[in-house]
Parts: structure tokens; C-alpha cells; sequence
């Protein structure tokens, strides 16, 4: 057999396959290496065939044996440019570090233990690193890194990725689950199957038999002893199942061939972890009790059904294209929490912290804080961060946090206040109106003070909240039944209304006042400014031609830009006058103040816009 090869390359054979190539040609491709060595002992290209014959031949230590003389002939080389041929070769070490690298990178946003279905023993990240050093697929990778350019080849990214795909289990916990110490340092395959083992044994199985290597179940793979672990492990959960290659859900109360719907009434829909699980994966299957699929769908991904995406729309009230591309954050919080509201968990504390991943914030996690200072800190977290005060927007009773944020999460459940808005022709009409009776300069004044206000800003349960308040006047107390009390409430600038709540008031008017001070207040949001997004006012000035720019003289550019603020302004009069979702506050000390829980939304009036002035513009200390 005769080999034309290239001294100076390490392709050999570069227009044929290696896939096609028979065990006997590269047997007798190694026998053509060993001659060339037996002509030339102290010459590199003997081993440099042998490295590629061996590799074709998939006897990958021998391979990196034959590459690593073949270094070392080349720095023996007498010859200056054989000498050269080095520097464009990489030694084993360094391919090592870069797929060690690549392995840490992938590494990062899956679990910390990991179930080898192969072997079914739990492993951390040491061993699954030198479970993957001892596979096939990384000696043939190693044996492919040879020069420098091959340091920062996909392949490295390729490999790694399709060696660590891993499987998570979503599911309801039962009585008797498979825990940690129960699987530690065993074969899981190997163990009585009862209870919670036989469904950790049933989901590797069904993840071995998909084609893949490691599993991740959330009751037996957490050292829930470890508070770093755990830590961990709660504020990266969300980001563990979106990357996970699947994640299956078992359902254990389906039943086999079950009737559609039956996805529906799962109590699955009903747990708090399970939402997260629902929303962050981007591919699922549902198995029933039995672990067959559920409605026999074997497609590859169940949140591309259409019959399966309705029933969970139907059941979880959350509509299929935020099921497909859910984003955590704090924005749209205020649906987020209403998703979440109606669902239970067993620990207290775990209604907050299983909302992490949705909302990406990362949080410590403090058992034994109870649930209205773990909910607390969770919202206190996202209006801090987000400036929105629609998670101020609820019914129900106030925490012990903050008078601000709910008892608990169902206070969500009913959906935000929604008020009628202005059409675009009734806001210019009522603008036209507001131009003969208002002040443009007071306007002007309010719309800037409005302008300068801070976000809502949470520190130590502690609410600073920026708003415009209306002094309370009086506070009657009217019939009601027995459960609730009814206040009649008037409020300088405001229509009178009526207030039902499990607080009693202390009853006061302006003929018999009371010592203490109240509000209603409506929180500030900025978005009633009408201000365009940064980069759409980028966008405009950009698009603003030479000659538009120029055609205006600078007295008329002035008139035009007052103009502009000036209409401003009184659009904001115009909406300060609409309907809007009030807060009742009761002083407590000296520039603090408490918020009044309502059962029902308090949806509030000015009497007349032009009545708001600079002096209703206030930033509150909520307790």
C-alpha cells in the first residue's frame, strides 16, 4: 500500500472518509507507519502516520502515544525547519485544558449532582468530569486536538455539550421519596424498588433508553444538609431546566390511557416548584402514572402540541405563546405573581422561593423565616429593581413586612385593577378644555416636579413611595356585615367613596378631627408622562433631516418646543383626572405611615384636575 502524505501536514488521507475506511486499511496504514520508522527512527513522520492510523482505527491511547514521540522527534530535529514544524502542534496538556474549559462552561448551568444512567451512581462535578476523561467520546476528541487552530474548534463545544446533555425530572412529591442519603455511593439500579426508588429507577431508565447519560431528580440529588448547596441550588434551579436537553414530567395521577383533560386536573398544575418547571425547559414530555406518554404523543416535544399547550392554557390560565417563550425577570410582574397565586407549597417558605428563576433574582434562602418575610423580601426585591407599582396592586390582608405587600400570594389572584383609558380624540378634547382654566406654568411646574421623582425604593421592609396624596377629611363608619367594616371616606380634591376592610378605623370629620393623619394616595407612575423610550427618542433625533432642522427660525423652534411641553403637561392633567387605584395610609409616628388593606379595590377620582397642584406630590415612608 502506498501513502502519498505530505511531511509538513498532520491530514492524512484528506479526500477520503475515515467512516469508510475498513479495519484492514488501517491496519495496514499502521504497518506502512512502522516502516517508515524502520527506515528513519530519528525522523517525526513515522509517528505522525501511526498517530492518524491509530486514531482511524479508534485506539485512541495508542494514537496519543504515537503523537506525543512524535512531539519530541520533532524538537530533536537537527534540521531548523523540522524544528519549525513544533510550533504550530499543541501537546496533550494543553487540548486537556481547553475541553476542561469547555467542560466547566457547560458545566455552569446544569445541576451539581448528576445521576450516570449508564453506571446509575450519583456523581458531583469531579466525577462526572473524569467520567467523561475515561468515555470514548473524549479520547477520540483528544486524539483530533493536535494543532493550535484545533484549540478553539466547535467540535471541543459539540462534544462536551452532547456528552453532558442532561434529563430533569419535574413531578408532585409524594409521602416516600428517593432522598440523598438513600442513594449516596450506591447503584440506583440495584436498590429495592419502593416508593420513591421505583420512580427514580422508571425515570432512568426512560432517560437511558432516550440515548441519554445523566439524570437530575429534584428529591435525592441536592445535599439539602449543605446550606451553600442548597443556596445554590434553589437560585439556579429555574436555569438548570431551561438548558436541560428535556425535561419530563410525571404525572403519578394519570392513568394509563387516560382521557384528555386529564392533563388539566393533574395536581401537577396546583404545586408551586412546577411552575418554574412548566415555564423554564424548552422541551417536555408528560408521562403518566405508568411512565407511558401521555395521549400516546410521541412527538419530541409536547409544548409543540397543540392539544397538550391548550390544556395547560386551560389549567394554569397561562396562554401557550408565554408557555413557548417565557422570559424570567421582574418585568410583567404583576401577571407573573398572578400566575403563581394559586399555587401551593408544602414549606411555607418555598412560596417565595420557588419564584426565583421566574423573576431571576437571587436571594438568600433562610428556612424557618416563615412566609411573610421570605414573600416580602421577594417583592420587595422586584419593585426595588423594576420601579413598578403594579405589585402594590392587590386585595387581601398586609404583611407583617410591610403593610404594602400582601399576607400571601393569592391576594394576586384576582386580576389588576383595570380602569377605562382615554381615546386619543377625548384626551385632545380635554386638553382644549383644561387650556382655558389651567395655569400653564403650574402645569408645567407639576409635570416637571412629577418628572424629577424617584423610583419606589424598598430598604429594610421599608417602603419609600412616591405618590400624590389627597388628605383624608372624614372616615363614617356605615352597616355592613359582620365579617367587614364599611367606612365612608372624603378627601380634599377627591369624590367621596366607600372603603370595606377587616381594620377598624377611628372615626373623625372636619367638625370632630383626630390626632391622626390620612391619605389616599395614588402611587406614581411614571408611564402617565408619556415619555417615549430612550432609544425610540434616539431614533426620532436620528431621523430628523438637515432641512427640517434648518427650516425653522430659532424663535419659532422655541414657540415650537414650549408648545410641546406645554401640551405635555396638560395631557398629564388630563390623566391625574381619571379614575385610579388608590392606597389608604394612617400615620403611625412622625412621617410614617401604614397602608390600610382593603378586601376590595379602592378606586378613587379627582373632583378637578386643575385642583392638583405641587402640593400633593409627596414621597411616603410605608411601614
Amino acid at each position: 500500500m502506498v501513502i502519498d502524505l505530505d511531511p509538513a501536514s498532520d491530514v492524512v488521507f484528506a479526500n477520503r472518509s475515515q467512516a469508510n475506511l475498513s479495519k484492514m486499511l488501517w491496519e495496514d496504514a499502521l504497518l506502512d507507519a512502522d516502516k517508515v520508522t524502520e527506515l528513519n527512527p530519528s525522523s517525526h513522520i513515522g509517528f505522525q502516520l501511526a498517530h492518524a492510523a491509530l486514531r482511524g482505527a479508534q485506539r485512541y491511547d495508542e494514537a496519543m502515544e504515537a503523537f506525543t514521540i512524535m512531539l519530541s522527534k520533532l524538537d530533536e530535529a537537527p534540521e531548523a525547519h523540522i524544528r519549525d514544524l513544533r510550533q504550530q502542534y499543541v501537546c496533550p496538556s494543553e487540548a486537556e485544558d481547553a475541553i476542561r474549559k469547555a467542560v466547566i462552561i457547560e458545566l455552569t448551568n446544569a445541576p451539581l449532582r448528576l445521576l450516570n444512567t449508564s453506571t446509575g451512581i450519583l456523581c458531583d462535578r469531579a466525577a462526572q468530569l473524569n467520567s467523561f476523561k475515561t468515555s470514548p467520546e473524549y479520547k477520540e476528541l483528544l486524539s483530533f486536538i493536535t494543532k493550535r487552530s484545533d484549540l478553539q474548534m466547535e467540535r471541543i463545544k459539540e462534544v462536551v455539550t452532547m456528552h453532558f446533555r442532561c434529563v430533569l425530572l419535574s413531578h408532585r412529591w409524594e409521602e416516600r421519596e428517593a432522598l440523598l442519603h438513600h442513594i449516596q455511593d450506591k447503584d440506583v439500579r440495584k436498590l429495592k424498588g419502593v416508593g420513591g426508588i421505583t420512580k427514580l429507577q422508571s425515570f432512568c431508565k426512560v432517560t437511558r433508553d432516550a440515548g441519554y447519560s445523566w439524570a437530575w431528580m429534584d428529591t435525592c440529588c441536592i445535599d439539602k444538609s449543605n446550606n451553600v448547596e442548597l443556596q445554590e441550588s434553589v437560585n439556579s434551579m429555574f436555569v438548570w431546566y431551561h438548558h436541560s436537553a428535556l425535561t419530563i414530567v410525571y404525572l403519578s395521577d394519570v392513568p394509563p390511557s387516560s382521557q384528555p383533560g386529564a392533563l388539566a386536573s393533574s395536581v401537577w398544575n396546583e404545586r408551586g416548584w412546577t411552575f418554574q418547571e412548566l415555564v423554564a425547559p424548552k422541551v417536555l414530555i408528560f408521562y403518566q402514572k405508568d411512565w407511558s406518554l401521555y395521549r400516546n404523543d410521541r412527538s419530541p416535544n409536547h409544548k409543540e402540541s397543540p392539544e397538550i399547550m391548550k390544556e395547560l392554557e386551560g389549567a394554569t390560565g397561562i396562554d401557550p405563546q408565554a408557555l413557548l417563550s417565557f422570559h424570567p425577570g421582574v418585568r410583567d410582574a404583576r401577571q407573573k405573581l398572578q400566575w403563581a397565586s394559586k399555587r401551593v407549597t408544602t414549606v411555607q417558605e418555598d412560596t417565595a422561593y420557588s419564584l426565583f428563576g421566574i423573576f431571576d433574582v437571587h436571594l438568600p434562602v433562610i428556612y424557618g423565616e416563615r412566609k411573610q418575610s421570605a414573600l416580602g423580601r421577594l417583592l420587595q426585591d422586584i419593585v426595588s429593581r423594576s420601579g413598578d407599582i403594579t405589585a402594590l396592586d392587590w386585595v387581601g390582608q398586609s404583611s407583617e413586612f410591610n403593610s404594602c405587600l400582601p399576607a400571601d400570594i393569592i391576594s394576586y389572584a384576582t386580576p389588576p385593577c383595570s380602569l377605562p383609558s382615554l381615546s386619543e380624540d377625548e384626551i385632545q378634547t380635554a386638553v382644549s378644555s383644561l387650556r382655558n382654566i389651567v395655569a400653564v406654568d403650574l402645569a408645567s411646574k407639576l409635570y416637571n416636579m412629577l418628572e424629577d421623582m424617584n423610583a419606589p425604593l424598598f430598604a429594610n421592609s421599608r417602603l419609600r413611595l412616591p405618590c400624590i396624596a389627597f388628605r383624608v377629611t372624614e372616615v363614617k363608619r356605615r352597616r355592613g356585615d359582620a365579617t367587614h367594616s364599611t367606612y365612608g371616606v372624603k378627601a380634599n380634591g377627591l369624590w367621596n367613596l366607600v372603603i370595606t376592610t377587616d381594620e377598624t378605623l377611628k372615626q373623625f370629620s372636619r367638625a370632630k378631627p383626630t390626632g391622626q393623619t390620612f391619605f389616599l394616595v395614588r402611587p406614581w407612575d411614571r408611564r402617565l408622562l408619556e415619555l417615549p423610550d430612550f432609544a425610540d427618542e434616539a431614533e426620532s433625533v436620528g431621523d430628523l433631516s438637515e432641512s427640517e432642522s434648518s427650516s425653522n427660525s430659532p424663535g419659532e423652534e422655541e414657540s415650537s418646543v414650549g408648545s410641546e411641553v406645554d401640551s405635555r403637561s396638560l395631557r398629564l392633567m388630563v390623566h391625574l383626572g381619571q379614575a385610579f387605584s388608590a392606597l389608604l395610609v394612617a400615620q403611625q409616628r412622625v412621617g410614617e405611615y401604614k397602608r390600610v388593606a382593603s378586601d376590595r379595590n379602592i378606586i378613587a377620582q379627582v373632583k378637578d384636575p386643575a385642583s392638583i397642584d405641587v402640593l400633593n406630590i409627596r414621597t411616603l415612608d410605608i411601614l
